[in-house]
């Protein structure tokens, strides 16, 4: 068994809008908090190599994923079907393409961005060196709550207490699953944390680049480990907020430090805990699909761009950032995203634009990715019927694609069901709990 690590400054320059939290913001960043990074860690065995990349970002689209497989394969020869790349999706770092009017691009950045990437790759794959992998878990249950189904953005009192849970934790995750990487004299060259929550600490007003509490943490854990890497795998946390959220400028910045503290113990944890786990082999296997959407046409789209425009074009409509003019952007996101699809509609194309699942088997560990902003529900389900001991469902993983909402959040519609699609640029899905597990499941069969 052949391990190693590389690493790559992705830190944008301090000016770049930030990306998350609402529509046109104009979140301009002003400074840098903590830097964000590339992670990458190669795996060999048997004359299979696979890579896997964390970035500290809200999410990367396909076409750039393409990008950093394509350079990473001039370089080194990997295949494309080698590579995963996984980010945090946290909300205090540059817009890179996926969300319309949730932050703008800036066009160096995104230009540079996959040869950064990239990078951190090929520094994993000169890395190699004989290695071995430990499996750990921990308790981690004062991060996260359930957005969906229980209180969100409870008092800052509250939920800083150490003794804070969230009252529905069944809802959430609850365990800190962790990845360690020895050398053959037992030295720590690297760890690998699995964990599902939105890295959402800080708030609409943040204008500080950081990578909130995974990468924070992430960055806390390298110090008191000279020479380690460390990389977060973000889970299933389309439902799941941290405990603060929502809160001012100031108070959110001071509690970004106790939130990161909190998973930096469960980390510690994890790895303390962490045995030793053989790998008999490594593959990969992933699959472009097109997921199914609602059957809006034409029509239906006119008749929804109508009534955005008739909402904006009110003699009293503003777009100052007063409380009651939020919809007048919101409405315009979605004005934009109509005016796009209608064209493409009445051009004959096809408005189910495919995607990627992928997945990744070390031994009995199996990192199974989308592109999604995946449910507690769908994690769950796929984690049930799954063949390996220990599966991971990744989110944000070579894609960004919007929410993947459960069953009940997709009966009920509104934001997360309907109109995030509309502000990644397509159209609400149909089945997708139903379809995404059973494209997840397929391959883990394929890994079996």
């Amino acid at each position: 068994m052949r391990i190693g690590f590389g690493r790559q400054d992705i830190t944008p320059r301090v000016g770049v809008e930030l990306c998350g939290f609402g529509p046109f913001r104009c979140r301009h960043s002003i400074a840098i908090r903590d830097r964000l990074w590339a992670r990458a860690m190669a795996v060999e065995h048997d004359g299979v190599k696979a890579v896997v990349v964390s970035c500290d970002l809200i999410g990367v689209p396909l076409s750039m994923t393409d990008r950093v497989r394509a350079l990473v394969r001039r370089e080194t020869g990997l295949p494309e079907d080698r590579l995963m790349i996984c980010c945090s999706h946290t909300h205090s770092g540059p817009a890179v393409g996926s969300y319309s009017g949730w932050g703008e691009s800036d066009p160096p950045y995104c230009e540079t961005l996959p040869a950064r990437i990239a990078q951190a790759a090929i520094r994993a794959i000169a890395d190699l060196a004989e290695g071995s992998f430990s499996y750990g878990e921990a308790p981690c249950e004062g991060i996260g709550l359930n957005r969906e189904y229980d209180k969100d953005a409870q008092p800052l009192d509250d939920v800083l207490k150490d003794t804070w849970r969230p009252s529905k934790p069944e809802l959430t995750d609850t365990v800190c699953r962790v990845l360690t990487v020895t050398d053959p004299t037992g030295g720590l060259r690297g760890f690998v944390s699995y964990f599902g929550c939105h890295p959402v600490t800080c708030c609409a007003a943040t204008r500080y680049i950081h990578g909130d509490y995974c990468g924070v943490a992430t960055g806390v854990l390298e110090r008191e480990n000279p020479g380690a890497t460390g990389m977060f795998i973000q889970g299933a946390q389309g439902d799941v907020n941290t405990c603060v959220v929502h809160k001012p400028e100031q108070e959110s910045l001071l509690a970004l430090d106790v939130i990161a503290s909190r998973y930096a113990n469960a980390v510690r944890h994890g790895m303390r805990a962490a045995v030793a786990m053989p790998i008999d082999r490594i593959a990969t296997a992933r699959e472009r699909i097109a997921f199914s959407r609602k059957p809006w046409g034409a029509a239906e789209l006119r008749q929804r761009l109508a009534t955005c425009e008739e909402f904006l074009h009110r003699f009293d409509a503003h777009d100052d950032f007063a409380e009651g003019n939020r919809n007048v952007r919101l409405e315009m996101v979605y004005a934009l995203a109509l005016r796009k699809m209608l064209a493409r509609a009445e051009r004959g194309e096809d408005l189910a634009d495919p995607t990627e699942v992928m997945g990744l088997r070390l031994g009995p560990a199996t990192i199974l990715g989308s592109g999604f902003e995946t449910m507690q529900a769908i994690k769950n389900d796929v984690v049930r019927a799954a063949r390996g001991p220990h599966t991971w469902v990744a989110g944000l993983t070579s894609d960004s694609v919007g929410y993947a909402p459960d069953r009940t959040v997709a009966a009920r519609g509104g934001y997360a069901a309907d109109m995030v699609p509309l502000i990644i640029g397509t159209l609400p899905y149909a089945r997708v709990h139903d379809e995404l597990v059973d494209a997840l499941l397929r391959l883990d069969h394929v890994l079996a």
